[in-house]
């Protein structure tokens, strides 16, 4: 009976369990703007960007509304200063924070180009990394397919095979103080996952459920046919498991989730160059990141989000 009990617990440590949500919250045009702070401050990563605050953000038009679109955006007709500040941009948090929750991100458009680095994501408000990072919607330098990674303190990785999902296993060590950062990160099976792929085929929608003992990430492509009729109706109430097999799949095998990941709020930015999307800016993009970023602002016209909704389930 024991060695019935422990094979029982291996299978399912690979594996999510589902569970049935319920509405929380609706971000759908202006809701962005109650829901949200725009965070006016410098650059955690280094890049050459100026945040700017709602405000300028609205009168500059890099933030605007209509019915069901929110835009946020960098700036694209400013040449800059090499000793003046960085290309304006957007980042908001939500004022709402969430542990056990889905959120699930309708997306017709994720900022492209040579020296960007977009991020969906969530954190927690303090000690960064303690109370952990997960990374829903990442690339740069439109490199594909997306990377979702979870970023924490010590003692949490991730087994390199074994989990049931769809993506591909690109690190395992999720603690942010070894390997610069990298955390343990999945790359995902849609090649139109990220970047200019999934811009021209329209977006798609991104699901993310953390529960205490995984974190799941679902894409599906726009018109592909695969994500639930219930998600793309926006219904009150979903169950994940009508959501088929996630793209990426954390598991508490080697991670205790409940200690390592606090409540998080939601984060979406536009950072340029940076940390990660400057050092491997010459792998892939002409010139050098900096001076292409102050000089090349028409480039810019395509670095914006174009948000469908967002709803949070709890």
């Amino acid at each position: 009976m024991l060695a019935a009990l422990s094979a029982v617990a291996l299978a399912l440590a690979g594996t999510a369990v589902a569970t049935t949500y319920n509405i929380h919250d609706t971000f759908i045009g202006s809701e962005f703007l109650s829901g949200f702070t725009w965070e006016a401050i410098a650059d955690p990563t280094n890049g050459r960007v100026n945040y700017v605050s709602q405000a300028t953000a609205l009168a500059d038009n890099l933030t605007y509304t209509s019915s069901d679109t929110f835009i946020m955006r960098a700036d694209y007709t400013t040449t800059l200063t090499a000793s003046g500040p960085g290309r304006n941009s957007v980042r908001i948090q939500s004022n709402n924070a969430y542990t056990y929750a889905l959120m699930v991100l309708d997306l017709r458009h994720m900022p492209e180009g040579c020296a960007t680095w977009p991020a969906f994501w969530t954190t927690g408000a303090t000690d960064w990394p303690t109370c952990g990072e997960i990374d829903i919607i990442e690339g740069v330098n439109n490199e594909v397919p997306n990377l979702t990674s979870l970023h924490t303190s010590a003692g949490c990785t991730m087994p390199a095979t074994g989990r049931t999902m769809m993506g591909t296993s690109a690190s395992t060590d999720c603690n942010a103080n070894d390997n610069g950062n990298q955390g343990c990160g999945v790359d995902s099976s849609f090649s139109n996952s990220f970047g200019p792929p999934f811009n021209s085929n329209g977006g798609g929608i991104y699901a993310m459920e953390r529960t205490s003992t995984s974190i799941s990430v679902w894409f599906w492509p726009r018109n592909s046919g695969l994500a639930p009729a219930a998600v793309t109706s926006g219904a009150s109430s979903l169950d994940t498991s009508t959501f088929g097999e996630p793209d990426a799949l954390f598991v508490d095998t080697d991670c205790d989730i409940p200690s390592h990941f606090t409540a998080h709020n939601i984060i979406f930015d536009l950072t340029l160059c940076g940390d990660w999307a400057g050092n491997a800016y010459p792998s892939t993009c002409p010139s050098d990141c900096i001076d292409y970023v102050n000089n090349n602002p028409a480039d810019f016209e395509n670095a914006y989000w174009d948000v469908a909704s967002l709803r949070v389930y709890e």
